[in-house]
């Protein structure tokens, strides 16, 4: 498997850094969270919401791109999807698969660490890309679930993956 890390073009003239089509910027992970700080703490849990929202869109078309480029016998793309996150910085993910659950583990998120002490779940981007790359993996929609983060105390950070449920 290539290693995301290699795949990108960093074009210090123009002042870019790509992965084909794609366009990617380094960022301080606390000046990042430190955008849902500025907020009043009513309108955070809205924010986190477009966050997760705006990932799964535009995350899952990288997605959607790795998933097309496997070979036969690759891994599905939430595995390569866990296994380039470290390589982006988004912390170490562990994927468990038992059955019809599936629960990953994320430790040393970026997010969590940025943001510090909050309470409550603040890894919206790690939900948004879980979801879009287990929908492309499985063909049917899924939606992530922050169970725990370690904003809030946890050790780790902790996902469930659903099917969007019928309506």
């Amino acid at each position: 498997m290539d290693l995301f890390k290699d795949r990108l073009a960093w074009d210090s003239d123009a002042g870019t850094i790509t992965d084909g089509p794609a366009r990617y910027v380094l960022i301080r992970a606390d000046a990042l969270m430190g955008l849902f700080h500025g907020l009043a703490p009513a309108d955070r849990p809205a924010a986190f919401a477009a966050f997760q929202y705006a990932v799964a869109r535009f995350g899952g078309r990288s997605a959607r791109r790795y998933h097309q480029s496997r070979h036969a016998g690759d891994p599905d793309v939430l595995a390569l999807v866990a296994a380039g996150a470290p390589q982006l910085g988004w912390g170490s993910w562990s994927v468990d698969r038992s059955g019809e659950a599936i629960a990953i583990t994320v430790e040393n998120s970026p997010f969590a660490a940025g943001f510090g002490d909050a309470g409550h779940g603040v890894c919206a981007p790690v939900a948004g890309m879980l979801q879009a790359a287990a929908s492309i993996a499985f063909g049917r929609g899924m939606v992530a679930h922050e169970r725990c983060c370690a904003a809030a105390g946890a050790k780790a950070c902790r996902f469930e993956l659903v099917p969007v449920p019928a309506t």
